[in-house]
């Protein structure tokens, strides 16, 4: 399958899900609202802003009511919330979301070891959630993890990966994010599992989420360009990580994709000099180096364009 690369991608923001739900330190709700208004301030219009899920397994979402309470309703934007059972759903639709997001695993075994459940009976759980979904007129987005390698049972095939991408077709879903969570993914890999996947639904409902654990997921968001993948989830500074895949350094950095993509004459919406700003700023507040190896780099010419002109 060859495609002429497009003109324009949609990137959703999920660093203040994805990114911080990890972070061993508390994060503080004033610091999420804020990090959250300056990535809308950078041009994002797609927002995973949260987990309506247990705070006793996800202690740092417990505030997800209170982050999506300050944040601004406008045409355009998209503000999204991960939603694993009716209860998480009824939470987010109370908040107002735009869209909620379930989540399953390409892996048997990633599946029963995280919601001691098959990857069948996961789909069942959810079955609710997009009737509900599509009753409040609610956009329905599912994430299929683990689809290029699970830490439990190594390889996934691909036909398990396309299993789950005709489940969650059939439950209606608007978008289906194809996600390599533990970063083992390499190009070849990723556009035969696109293209596999373009053959059950339509380009563009098929979205990319790469982590970086390998230093590959640059590399694979351009192979997912060169399948005709127009949608790709990322997080600012590269935040984020997987619990299970030990040496993970996290979701694909925005600031990273946004080079990418300028180089290419390929049109985002964002503004990069703004992203850098925010990608150092939320670095700072809890405490990590700030990854994105595009922000790094040009944070410190600006440094010593600015030394040498003091």
């Amino acid at each position: 399958m060859s495609h002429t690369l497009p003109e324009e991608v949609l990137i959703t923001e999920v660093g203040p899900r994805d990114g911080l739900q990890n972070e061993k330190q508390p994060v503080a709700t004033d610091i999420k609202v804020s990090l959250c208004e300056r990535l809308l301030a950078a041009g994002v219009s797609q927002l995973e802003v949260t987990s309506f899920v247990s705070p006793k397994w996800v202690p740092q979402m417990a505030d997800a009511a209170q982050v999506l309470a300050q944040l601004p309703r406008r045409a355009g934007l998209t503000l999204s919330a991960l939603t694993p059972n009716m209860k998480g759903f009824e939470a987010a639709l109370a908040s107002g979301v735009d869209e909620v997001v379930i989540f399953g695993a390409a892996s048997e075994a990633f599946s029963m070891r995280n919601t001691n459940c098959s990857v069948a009976e996961s789909i069942e759980r959810f079955r609710p959630v997009a009737e509900q979904a599509r009753a409040h007129g609610i956009r329905l987005r599912a994430a299929i993890s683990v689809a290029f390698g699970c830490p439990y049972q190594g390889a996934v095939p691909i036909d398990s990966v396309i299993d789950l991408v005709r489940r969650t077709r059939d439950l209606g879903c608007d978008e289906i994010g194809i996600a390599d969570t533990i970063g083992v993914a390499t190009v070849g890999h990723v556009k035969t599992v696109f293209e596999a996947a373009a053959r059950e639904v339509p380009l563009a409902s098929l979205s990319g989420h790469f982590h970086d654990t390998y230093g590959q997921a640059v590399a694979n968001v351009y192979g997912c360009l060169e399948v005709g993948v127009h949608r790709f989830d990322s997080a600012i500074a590269g935040l984020g990580g997987c619990p299970y895949a030990k040496g993970a350094t996290g979701n694909v950095a925005t600031e990273d994709l946004v080079w990418l993509f300028q180089g290419l004459g390929i049109k985002t919406g964002l503004n990069l000099d703004a992203l850098i700003e925010s990608g150092s700023w939320i670095s700072e507040q809890i405490g990590r180096r700030y990854s994105s190896r595009v922000g790094a780099a040009l944070a410190a010419r600006r440094a010593t364009a600015e030394a040498q002109t003091s």
